[in-house]
């Protein structure tokens, strides 16, 4: 499978969210009765829905959306190794991702901006997936055309399907709550299904 540009999402796919949601999770019950066992079973079947989990669960019990927390996000172990060895090989990187302000930054503090050449993000161009736009942006961003083009996300809502139908190849890595979803059967599959980055070097 040959693609010129290889474009990721960031939460869930290059970084790992875990501390960042049990963050929020314990934020969010915190004075109530509800346990994080129950929070989170609850989160899993939303998830299983394809819906948010989170937020789901968190509408669900009548709490408060409670704030994100970034600074407990970091790279995924193989991360760095996987990007470094698909830019080796003449893939260009880029990323499209729903993201707070400050992506280039983190990307960048994470010591993998390096990889990237197109950074198309929400917060910056005021679009966020599954708006198809955000896609379209990042194409213009890159001159490449999504014939050309592979998506790399943890959410099929978000990043899969709207590749898809934007003709783009993609690959689902199952890492993180949305690796709970579950596949729509009136859709295509996706061209491949991981657990981990590193198994992008065997596709690529």
């Amino acid at each position: 499978m040959k693609s010129q540009w290889l474009f990721f999402d960031i939460g869930s796919t290059l970084v790992d969210e875990t501390k960042a949601y049990e963050h929020r999770i314990l934020d969010a019950i915190e004075g109530t009765d509800i346990t994080y066992e129950q929070f989170n079973e609850k989160r899993i079947s939303f998830a299983m829905q394809n819906l948010r989990g989170d937020l789901e669960a968190i509408e669900y019990f009548g709490l408060k959306r409670t704030p994100w927390h970034s600074e407990d996000e970091y790279p995924y172990s193989d991360a760095d190794k996987v990007l470094a060895y698909l830019h080796a090989k003449g893939y260009k990187l880029g990323v499209i991702a729903n993201q707070s302000p400050g992506t280039e930054e983190r990307l960048q503090n994470w010591g993998l901006l390096k990889y990237f050449s197109t950074v198309a993000a929400s917060a910056e161009l005021g679009i966020s997936k599954p708006d198809k736009a955000i896609f379209l942006k990042a194409f213009e961003m890159s001159n490449c055309t999504p014939e050309n083009a592979t998506m790399i996300g943890d959410r099929l809502d978000n990043d899969i399907y709207p590749a898809m139908e934007l003709c783009m190849k993609t690959v689902w890595i199952k890492q993180g709550i949305a690796a709970y979803q579950l596949l729509d059967k009136t859709k295509s599959a996706p061209d491949h299904i991981i657990r981990t980055l590193s198994e992008l070097t065997e596709i690529f």
